[in-house]
């Protein structure tokens, strides 16, 4: 396949239902009553869309007769009706036909406040009909829905409200999951699902930002499923998304993700006029694109470059291959309790550039840090991405003493620093004869430096080899233009980190300057102390 479009939900294609599972399904949810429904009676609206994807989750079963589908992922944008259907889906497990005996069907959303919606719209339903009210009980302060019958129920926690260990689940409707700032609930359900023979995972959400969190982990294994480059017959991917190049403004773009549009749902009238307001205000247009045409977009509002076009550079870096080469170091220490980053330079033959760099970070409280900065530390500590070092402080002796081992491997030319925070390292570097050098980070210096990244980047001659804190760092970076036209980092937000851009902007600038190819350590000039930039 070449796309992750799900013809199948209007293509008509026959859709395996040996056992009838996927047609009780349907026949439940029509049974159901909605309070705002316009359909006769107050039935649940089940829009023929909406019948595939039911289908296609219920029928296929393998030769036991159990279901094939374990999880679905729905990427669908705002207005499409996707907490009514999730519901709907969460009220199948508790007292419809796929509820087991004590069964706990759960419906988790990023905070308390999400969590009650989802709750809020299965009450509604269960309350529209007298026969299933008379039939459930409701603790409203528990957030729970029971069929005493049975013993099943159906509850809505939040990712916010701690631990949740203990859970054994049939069903979990994950609402939208771009929201969920920490991991901990979706551990905790994924492992209690593998306990339950014949449960079922429901990821229902719109596009989000950045791909540094579990849902962009999950949306980008959804995509290479949907495309068929990872074969896995119990993952189900839904992904009504847009492509990032595609024209914000064609209605038909709009059309084509919004499959609830020909039945009224979301108002076009109304995605109209927040169009109109959009064309002249970017933020306004991200939001467009994020949450009502599916495009997962970078972590900046205002991105300093197309992460797209950045991704281009992900072969892989040789460094080995890279020892006999010239070097330049720029370092970017920051404070002693944030990240801390050491990025290496090379020329490339085609007047393009490769960096690679190393992080480090304080140890202690490392998964305090991953959730404040919604980040995998500990992951990437143990892919040797980012190094921690003990304490809660950045251990600069650690970072120096990997400078020093750099210029033995490398042929470094120049080890640019930012004096703000460096007056120290480079002292002990300078004393030794290391070629240190300062380079302030101001719009003199910096402006210079990030033009020429943004010139590589967007020509494909920055090969970063794909290095995830790298990336992450860039796809936090906002810009800052003066009246010149000069542009600046910044940080998008407060907790964003842009150490690896701002330092690869400072090494990539050093070696664009360089005017000779020849090692300092190829003549009798020792360096004492640095040279200001």
């Amino acid at each position: 396949m070449t796309t992750t479009f799900p013809t199948w939900v209007f293509d008509q294609s026959e859709i395996p239902d040996p056992h009838g599972y996927g047609d009780r399904a349907v026949r439940f949810l029509r049974a159901l009553k909605h309070p705002k429904s316009r359909q006769p009676g107050n039935g649940f609206e089940v829009s023929p869309w909406q019948e595939r994807i039911v289908r296609r989750i219920y029928g296929p079963c393998d030769e036991t007769g159990r279901r094939l589908v374990r999880t679905v992922f729905m990427l669908l944008p705002r207005g499409n009706r996707k907490t009514a259907l999730g519901a709907a889906l969460a009220l199948l497990h508790t007292f419809g036909p796929e509820r087991v005996p004590g069964g706990q069907a759960i419906a988790a959303a990023a905070d308390h406040k999400q969590a009650r919606i989802s709750f809020e719209e299965a009450v509604g339903i269960v309350r529209a009909d007298r026969r299933v009210e008379r039939a459930t009980s409701v603790v409203d302060y528990k957030n729970r829905l029971t069929h005493p019958k049975s013993g099943a129920f159906l509850e809505a926690i939040a990712a916010d409200a701690g631990t949740q260990h203990g859970r054994t689940p049939t069903f979990v409707l994950a609402d939208e999951l771009h929201a969920w700032k920490k991991r901990d609930l979706w551990d905790v359900l994924r492992t209690g699902l593998v306990k339950v023979s014949g449960s079922l995972l429901v990821v229902i959400t719109t596009a989000g930002r950045g791909q540094e969190n579990i849902a962009h982990d999950i949306y980008a294994y959804a995509r290479k499923v949907a495309l068929g480059e990872v074969i896995d017959p119990g993952f189900l991917p839904i992904l009504f998304e847009t492509p990032r190049d595609a024209d914000w403004r064609d209605e038909d773009v709009w059309r084509a993700v919004n499959p609830g549009l020909p039945y009224g749902f979301p108002d076009i009238e109304g995605l109209r006029q927040l169009a109109r307001e959009a064309e002249n205000r970017p933020a306004d247009r991200e939001a467009f694109r994020q949450l009502h045409l599916n495009v997962w977009l970078d972590q900046s509002a205002d991105p300093f470059v197309d992460m797209a076009i950045y991704d281009h550079g992900a072969a892989p870096v040789d460094l080995d291959e890279l020892a006999s080469r010239p070097c330049w170091l720029a370092v970017d220490l920051s404070s002693n309790t944030d990240l801390t980053v050491v990025v290496a330079c090379w020329r490339a033959e085609d007047d393009g550039f490769v960096v690679w760099p190393w992080f480090f970070c304080p140890a202690d409280n490392l998964r305090k840090r991953a959730d404040r900065d919604m980040v995998p530390y500990p992951l990437w500590a143990e892919g040797g991405f980012i190094t921690p070092t003990p304490g809660n402080v950045v251990d600069y002796r650690a970072v120096e003493d990997t400078i020093r081992d750099l210029c033995t491997r490398f042929d470094v030319r120049e080890i640019a620093f930012d004096p703000h925070l460096a007056q120290q390292m480079m002292n002990n570097l300078g004393s030794d004869g290391f070629p240190v050098v300062a380079m302030r980070q101001g719009w003199i210096t910096m402006a210079p430096a990030v033009k020429e990244l943004e010139r590589a980047i967007a020509g494909g001659q920055f090969q970063h080899g794909g290095h995830p804190v790298l990336r992450w760092n860039f796809d936090n970076v906002a810009v800052e233009t003066d009246r010149a036209g000069n542009r600046m980092m910044t940080k998008g937000k407060s907790r964003d980190r842009i150490d690896g851009a701002v330092a690869s902007a400072m090494a990539v600038a050093r070696a664009a300057a360089a005017g000779s190819m020849r090692s300092v350590y190829e003549t009798d000039e020792r360096r004492e102390g640095f040279v200001f930039i």
